[in-house]
């Protein structure tokens, strides 16, 4: 079965049939005109100059005359009952499908209502039954159906685990086992999203909706983000342990704009980011541990704009692995951390590799709070720092190598905090230095050998 099997499905819904004269007048056409210009084209071979004349009809002649004729009428016969068979396979088969959705519709409707009952162990019955009509769905439109009912599962109101009440056993039982419920759910869309595209029960290229969701754990490790639109918009990430580790993002748009994460630990490490288009925008590390440890960055749009990072940690570095196969890897694409805003986190770029992207924290405020650039190579592409706020905080080019990458510091300003290049590598990066006999701002540390020369 191909993948775009259920999408031809989709297309044969709402069977409409021309009238059969109307298609029996264009087959004869048809005919008539592939007849003729196959006669035409074996007269043109031929070389034929004309038609011999006969002025009286032998009997051979006058037999294969009629032998024509009725070879004419055995042809119009086969055309109208092709015709006539063509159109009853097609009847059969949208027939097929309608007695196929039918008995999907009420198999679909079984497994909703067991997601509302009391029993968590009914629940996770409905939420495989629910996978698995999404598998066997006739459609394409009925399989998005199955897979958004899975994921309004996971948008319902939800009683995180440090809301339940002191010492209510029965409260924290029956949060554990609605918390599996929801994290089977999770499980199932990630098995569903490492099929190839090709599989027939793949779900890669459907639209997954997660709006608001509350992760409190959850594995979408290997997972393929390559089509449709992904949606984390608002999800808050509060506890537990959710990783999107070695996931692919190629394609499609994946929205985590708005997103809070708040607690617990979530992993992007080795993902890979190689097409489509990945937005944070707005969105607010405030308490967790993010690991982009290892991530590829080499083909997609990816918008850290107008981010807060205000507590936590976020590691975009090779995180205490010393092998470079573990280092981020910024070749590609463009990572955008425009306006966004370093008040309270710990933020490390260290050993991030800046080969081949266009990375841009314009405007961005580093008012607190640690980041780290320490040991980054920008050897290729182009960074920009232009109009950087630095005026708190500590941030740390300690060791990094400017030895190929075009990075520009034009309009920065460095009012406050600590900001140090001591040994960095390579040439001072344009706008870094004031111009004319201004002195170094307050705070910023350089090599000895990017110091302005004594007058």
């Amino acid at each position: 079965m191909t993948p775009n099997l259920p999408r031809r499905r989709a297309e044969r819904r709402g069977l409409r049939l021309a009238p059969v004269g109307t298609v029996l007048t264009l087959t004869f056409a048809t005919a008539i005109a592939v007849a003729a210009a196959v006669f035409f084209a074996g007269w043109d071979l031929l070389g034929a100059q004309g038609l011999k004349p006969e002025r009286q009809l032998t009997s051979s002649t006058l037999f294969d005359l009629v032998k024509l004729s009725f070879g004419v009428v055995a042809g119009a016969g086969a055309l109208v009952a092709l015709v006539v068979a063509y159109r009853r396979q097609r009847v059969d088969e949208d027939g097929a499908l309608r007695d196929a959705t039918r008995l999907h519709t009420e198999r679909f409707t079984t497994a909703v209502s067991q997601l509302g009952e009391e029993s968590a162990a009914v629940r996770l019955g409905g939420v495989h039954a629910l996978a698995g009509l999404a598998n066997d769905a006739p459609t394409r439109d009925l399989r998005q159906t199955c897979i958004d009912v899975l994921c309004a599962y996971l948008r319902l109101p939800y009683t995180a685990e440090a809301d339940l009440p002191p010492g209510d056993a029965d409260a924290r039982h029956a949060y554990l086992a609605f918390r599996e419920v929801r994290h089977t759910v999770i499980r199932l869309i990630r098995d569903h999203l490492r099929l190839a595209p090709e599989h027939p029960h793949s779900w890669q290229g459907h639209d997954l909706d997660f709006t608001g969701v509350v992760f409190d754990g959850g594995d979408l490790s290997g997972a393929a983000f390559s089509g449709g639109t992904v949606d984390f918009s608002g999800a808050e990430f509060s506890g537990g342990t959710v990783t999107f580790s070695n996931a692919r993002f190629s394609g499609g748009k994946v929205y985590f704009g708005g997103a809070q994460f708040s607690g617990g630990q979530i992993e992007y490490s080795g993902a890979t980011f190689s097409g489509g288009t990945v937005y944070f925008n707005g969105a607010k590390f405030s308490g967790s541990r993010v690991r982009f440890s290892g991530a590829q960055f080499t083909g997609a749009t990816v918008h850290f704009d107008g981010a807060e990072f205000s507590g936590g940690s976020v590691y975009f570095s090779n995180a205490g692995f010393f092998d470079i196969g573990s280092w981020v890897s910024f070749s590609g694409g463009t990572v955008s951390f425009f306006g966004a805003e370093f008040t309270g986190s710990t933020v490390r770029f260290s050993g991030a590799g800046f080969t081949g992207a266009t990375v841009h924290f314009d405007a961005a405020e580093f008012t607190g709070g640690t980041v780290h650039f320490s040991g980054a190579g920008f050897t290729g592409g182009t960074v920009h720092f232009s109009g950087a706020q630095f005026n708190g905080g500590t941030v740390s080019f300690f060791g990094a190598e400017f030895t190929g990458a075009t990075v520009h510091f034009d309009e920065a300003e460095f009012t406050g905090g600590d900001v140090d290049f001591s040994s960095a590598e390579g040439t001072a990066p344009p706008g870094l230095l004031p111009s004319g006999r201004h002195p170094l701002p307050t705070g910023l540390s350089l090599p000895q050998a990017w110091y302005p020369p004594t007058p």
